[in-house]
Formats: C-alpha cells, sequence, structure tokens
C-alpha cells in the first residue's frame, strides 16, 4: 500500500476510534500488525494522537477556560476541575510505574489485544442493559469520590485492546453517571490523560523518534484531527438515543476477525 494512503488509513482509524468505547490503540496495533506497517520510535501513531487531542481541546476549549476562569469564586466550577484532577490522578501514577511493560510487552502482543477487543466488547453490552439507573446528568458536577473511581477504572486502558474512554465510561454507568454525560466526563478526562501521555511518550522516546516521512506523518495527524472533530461532534446525540451496544458488537466482531487471523498465521 502507497505510504501516504496508509497514512491516511491509520489517520481516519485513529480519529475515528479515539474517542468511541472501542480502543483507538488495539485498532491501530492490529491494523500495524497486519499491514506490515513499523514507525521508528512510534514516531507515527503518537503524532497522529496528538492530532485527536487538539480536536478534542478545539471543541472544549472554552468549556474549561470558563470553569478555570470561575474557579476562584464558584464552588460549583472549583468542583468540576477537582473531579478532573481526582479521575487523572491513577493514570499519572500507574502510567509512570508500569509506562516500559506496557510499551514493550503489552504492546507487542495483537493476541491480547483481539482478546481484550472481544471481553470489553461482552462488558459495554452487558453494561449498557444492566447499568444502575442514572443519578448524575451532568459531567461537570460529579462527586469527587465518584469521579476518582472513575479514573481508576480508566487505568484499565493501559492494557492496550481495552479503550480508554471505554474504561471510563464503564466505571461512570456504573457510578450511576447518565449515557451522555459519561461520555461528555469521558471527553473531559482524556485532554489531561491523553496530552500527558503522549507528552511522556515523546519524551521516553526523544532518541528514537523519526520524521524522516514527514508527508505521512503530516497527512496522518490531519486526516486524524479533522475525523476526530466530526467523531466528537456527532457521539454524544447519538449516544443519547442509541446507546452502547453497537460499539459492543463492533468489538467483538474486530476481535474475533484478529484473532481469526492470527490464529491463521497472519
Amino acid at each position: 500500500m502507497d505510504s501516504l494512503l496508509l497514512a491516511a488509513v491509520l489517520g481516519l482509524l485513529e480519529g475515528l476510534t479515539e474517542f468511541l468505547p472501542v480502543s483507538s490503540t488495539g485498532h491501530l496495533l492490529l491494523a500495524g500488525h497486519f499491514l506490515g506497517f513499523d514507525s521508528p520510535g512510534n514516531t507515527f501513531e503518537v503524532v497522529i494522537q496528538l492530532g485527536a487531542v487538539l480536536a478534542l481541546i478545539t471543541l472544549y476549549a472554552a468549556k474549561l477556560i470558563g470553569l478555570a476562569l470561575r474557579a476562584r469564586r464558584d464552588p460549583a466550577a472549583l468542583k468540576a476541575l477537582m473531579s478532573l484532577l481526582l479521575a487523572f490522578l491513577p493514570a499519572v501514577v500507574i502510567g509512570l510505574l508500569a509506562h516500559d511493560f506496557i510499551k514493550t510487552v503489552l504492546f507487542e502482543t495483537p493476541a491480547l489485544i483481539a482478546v481484550m477487543l472481544i471481553l470489553g466488547g461482552i462488558v459495554l453490552l452487558v453494561i449498557d442493559r444492566l447499568a444502575p439507573a442514572p443519578r448524575h446528568f451532568d459531567a461537570t458536577a460529579l462527586p469527587l469520590g465518584k469521579a476518582f473511581w472513575i479514573g481508576v477504572c480508566q487505568c484499565l486502558a493501559m492494557v492496550p485492546g481495552v479503550s480508554r474512554s471505554g474504561a471510563t465510561i464503564v466505571g461512570a454507568l456504573l457510578m450511576g453517571v447518565e449515557k451522555r454525560a459519561a461520555a461528555e466526563f469521558s471527553f473531559l478526562l482524556s485532554l489531561p490523560t491523553m496530552g500527558a501521555a503522549v507528552a511522556y511518550d515523546l519524551y521516553k522516546s526523544r532518541d528514537l523518534l523519526d520524521f524522516s516521512t514527514v508527508a505521512d506523518i503530516a497527512l496522518g495527524f490531519a486526516v486524524a484531527f479533522v475525523t476526530a472533530v466530526l467523531v466528537v461532534r456527532g457521539l454524544l446525540a447519538f449516544l443519547g438515543s442509541h446507546g452502547y451496544a453497537i460499539f459492543g458488537w463492533w468489538r467483538i466482531i474486530v476481535g474475533t476477525l484478529a484473532l481469526a487471523a492470527i490464529w491463521a498465521g497472519f
């Protein structure tokens, strides 16, 4: 496959899946495995993920800046920022402690990724039907304790194939957060989490970074950015009327096909 076409396909895959509960990392790693794609220092993957982060910033910057400006005089705004900070902290601790193991072992095991896609899909189907009745309908007004435990759930996504958004959304649903609010809290939490993860990845692999294929990287970045903007804009409305079952089935289908291909020797 032509390198520019491959870059566009992977950028599209990143933008489509980053904020859906289907694991963008799992999809990218499996795509790279089956397409024979290799990026020294994971430069390409890190940069296109940055494109998705920037897409979310463009959509949520005004809300976050507004919360920050009101925090000194508005207890509700301060509580909203504190809830995001508490939810972010578990990922900081686990990420720093387990970064090398995650990147060198878990990320190099396609069968594990496929299995996690399937298991995560089953969990989504079950939770979509059996989650407790919602008691919290505002993503910026969650109790601090519940926000912290949602952040603990997010740490499960350090296993590729689990999905960061999927883990946080499932955790939020179990905490009685309404489906749309659960997705929005996942979006807000992804800003510090993904921003820190991308920055730390760039730092850790700074000696391996390879920008020799600038055109490929730029195209993948642009496609990921535009696609992520469209996905985030449409996702909240979709979830309000359809829920998460479709993403559970998608994970199961993709994981099963990937596992079958791996067992067949591809």
